[in-house]
């Protein structure tokens, strides 16, 4: 944040909707001290160098800002309960608002990357508790008693001796005034209200009754609505089009042009603008496009496949070397390699992709969608339409998933050029087949391995090869690929395990089609390959998966007192039904650390997934309800990228449309999930949203190698034909 900040008092108040303010809550604003205090603020001068997330006004309404947009992970409760926790309000005192990129509100304003708790938790209870303090010292100097004998309490300070009490509103204008405590006491977890407890979520009801807001609800005076053609082939150009008969549809107002820019791409679409969204359809329907396909037509799945086996025989850059891996593999009188693969998929979440853009004739722009970036639009998109930051507005609404499609925002430059070249508001909305076949995809991703084994099974050398396309290069020009790329080797080099000789490298290979993180991003796919292989290494060993992975964790590590609690719960040494088999993984990466057992029992001639146990390593939780919601939606993510059928290509474009052969599995496909949290309170906080998703694959395809002898080196599978 900038240490110069500052903003109107007028514009503030427009911002956040009240009538007057007496005391604002933020963060410092200098660099590099954004955990230290906080706060000061009035609005009775015209500006202030603070960033304001909480609002108590005069009249005693408090206003607590979400800066992390809500995607169903619970943030609308989660975040506003860290300031609320220490200012000892509960959520039905205060009301939420949802920030949509301010300047004043800082960079961080996304959600993503499972940051929003891990990134704010301690800066936002710091930024509580100095307020707590700030109003209780007003308390007192009203009453002329000691601050010892005040104690901040539901809104209200109480004065012990006397049993006075001024609530927040009667108090803020004076705290406003005292000057900013520079260590405040956080309360002590003991006495919380809402953090760490189940607490219902004020999204809940409003989500259930119809009343919340999403992207696709939006209405503005004077709207359009449009339905745009792109191309179906990936990387072709747009040479013409005959609009004609797409005039004569009921309802169609005009046929216009539009970008949609993504990562270093940007491909030229044809946009249909109608009174409704059915004559916009339709007379998209209508349109008849000539495209230049650039040779793409050619392109399919099963040559790119092969091209990415090829390319495994190439040495790779290095991203991690210890030991000396060669040696010690030549060397090891027990060896074993593997080749795995994982396929292509979409984010498909249920509300399709939208946005509503109003470029204004005195050249200012609002915009309302569901987003994951709100401070990414409102600071990019300034500088892509040469506007000035404050000119823009963007809403942020109720996202109905995101799983990091919404981290790209190229539906919202679509809308915001189609508004301004139609000179009134519009709203652009893809179809599910949109949806689906234009991409981002999560990447396909190949694994090659090669592992020594000492003769009484003790692991020597291990190595983990990566081939594939790379997010980072489809996101920018000038992508190196000399280097290794983190981003596609996520999590392989920060395993725990002790294994004296390591090499792990990475292939890229090129792709012309835009490819985007997935919910867990490349964990998804590297911990499926990798914690396989360290089941096969214990095969090899003849050990037991669970005490083969114990083996090469001699040290105190996070990872081993997951696993030790991942025995324990899951029943692990009990013995099974006939017929059952029982698999274990684990993964650390950077959005935290989870474990999975799964049990499977063969049926005919597939398997059925009879019970999933995790826990996942938070350090702190807010919410455990939220947790457990989390980690059961993670599982049908993965259980569905596992078997189902994924996306493929033929002839330059995306085979699979829409649910029916793009499925995600059905409730009566969902096992039971059991949900266990490690928790210790300590300051050391890690992610919720994606930890759950990337051992589920791996601890199910060792489980049925447990139940069958067969080992799936291949995702997705066929439960019912294994």
């Amino acid at each position: 944040m900038s240490s110069n900040t500052s903003f109107s008092r007028r514009h503030f108040l427009r911002l956040s909707g009240l009538t007057s303010a007496g005391f604002i809550i933020g963060l410092s604003g200098v660099e590099g001290k954004a955990l230290e205090t906080v706060v000061n603020m009035s609005f009775l001068g015209e500006s202030s160098s603070v960033t304001p997330f909480i609002i108590i006004e005069k009249s005693g309404r408090i206003t607590i800002f979400n800066t992390k947009p809500e995607i169903g992970q619970g943030t609308f409760q989660a975040i506003p309960s860290i300031f609320a926790e220490e200012l000892d309000l509960t959520l039905d005192m205060v009301t939420i608002k949802q920030s949509g990129g301010e300047k004043e509100l800082g960079a961080d304003q996304f959600a993503g990357g499972s940051a929003s708790i891990r990134t704010s938790y301690k800066k936002y209870r710091i930024a509580g508790a100095a307020a707590r303090e700030m109003l209780v010292l007003a308390a007192s100097q009203a009453w002329g008693v000691p601050v010892g004998e005040c104690k901040a309490e539901l809104g209200k300070v109480i004065h012990a001796g006397s049993n006075r009490s001024l609530t927040y509103g009667e108090l803020a204008e004076a705290a406003s005034k005292l000057e900013v405590p520079k260590e405040p006491k956080l309360k002590d977890p003991k006495d919380f209200r809402l953090l760490g407890k189940s607490t219902p979520r004020p999204d809940v009801p409003l989500k259930s009754s119809g009343r919340a807001v999403f992207g696709l609800d939006v209405e503005v005076p004077g709207m359009a609505y449009a339905s745009i053609e792109r191309c179906p082939v990936f990387g072709g150009k747009l040479l013409s089009f005959d609009d004609s008969a797409a005039k004569k549809v009921k309802g169609v107002q005009q046929v216009i042009t539009c970008e949609r820019i993504i990562g270093k791409y940007r491909f030229e679409g044809v946009a249909v603008i109608a009174d409704n969204y059915w004559a916009a359809l339709q007379g998209r329907k209508a349109l008849k496009v000539n495209w230049d396909f650039q040779g793409n037509e050619t392109f399919n799945t099963k040559n790119y496949e092969q091209h990415l086996r090829d390319l495994a025989k190439n040495e790779g850059v290095l991203d991690h070397s210890q030991g000396d891996f060669d040696k010690a593999y030549a060397e090891a009188p027990v060896k074993l390699e593997a080749f795995y693969e994982t396929p292509v998929v979409s984010h498909s979440p249920i509300e399709p992709m939208n946005c509503v853009a109003h470029w204004k004739p005195e050249g200012k722009l609002e915009i309302w969608t569901s987003t994951q970036v709100p401070f990414s639009i409102k600071n990019n998109f300034g500088k892509e339409y040469g506007l000035k930051e404050e000119d823009i507005t963007v809403n942020v609404m109720f996202n109905g998933g995101g799983f990091g499609r919404r981290l790209y925002p190229d539906y919202v430059h679509e809308a915001v050029q189609l508004s301004k070249k139609a000179g009134k508001p519009v709203k652009a909305i893809w179809t599910r087949e949109d949806d689906t076949q234009q991409g981002p995809f999560r990447p396909m991703t190949f694994s090659a391995f090669k592992a020594g084994l000492a003769a009484n099974g003790e692991a020597l050398a291990f190595q983990h090869k990566v081939i594939s396309p790379s997010i980072s290069a489809s996101n920018s020009a000038n992508y190196d690929k000399t280097k290794t790329d983190g981003g596609m080797m996520e999590g392989v080099s920060e395993q725990q395990y002790e294994i004296p000789n390591v090499k792990n490298l990475y292939v890229h290979a090129d792709l012309h089609i835009p490819v985007a993180a997935w919910r867990a991003v490349t964990s998804t796919t590297l911990s499926f390959s990798h914690e396989c292989f360290i089941d096969e290494m214990a095969v090899k060993a003849k050990m037991d998966p669970m005490a083969f992975r114990l083996s090469l964790l001699k040290k105190e590590s996070d990872t081993k007192k997951l696993l030790l609690k991942l025995k324990e719960v899951s029943g692990w040494d009990k013995p099974l039904p006939a017929g059952w088999g029982r698999g274990v993984s684990q993964w650390e990466f950077f959005a935290g650390l989870a474990g999975m057992v799964v049990e499977v029992s063969k049926q005919g001639t597939g398997i059925k997934i009879e019970r999933v146990v995790c826990v996942i390593d938070l350090g702190t939780v807010v919410n455990p309800d939220t947790v457990a919601g989390q980690v059961e939606g993670a599982v049908v993510m993965a259980i569905s990228a596992a078997i189902k059928g994924g996306i493929t290509f033929e002839k330059g474009r995306t085979v699979q449309s829409n649910y029916h052969n793009n499925p995600i599995i059905r409730i009566n496909e969902m096992p039971p999930v059991e949900t266990h949290i490690l928790a210790d309170g300590g300051d050391k906080i890690k992610g919720v949203g994606e930890p759950g998703l990337p051992p589920l694959a791996p601890a199910l395809c060792n489980a049925i190698y447990a139940a069958t002898g067969k080992r799936i080196r291949r995702l997705p599978f066929d439960i019912k034909k294994i």
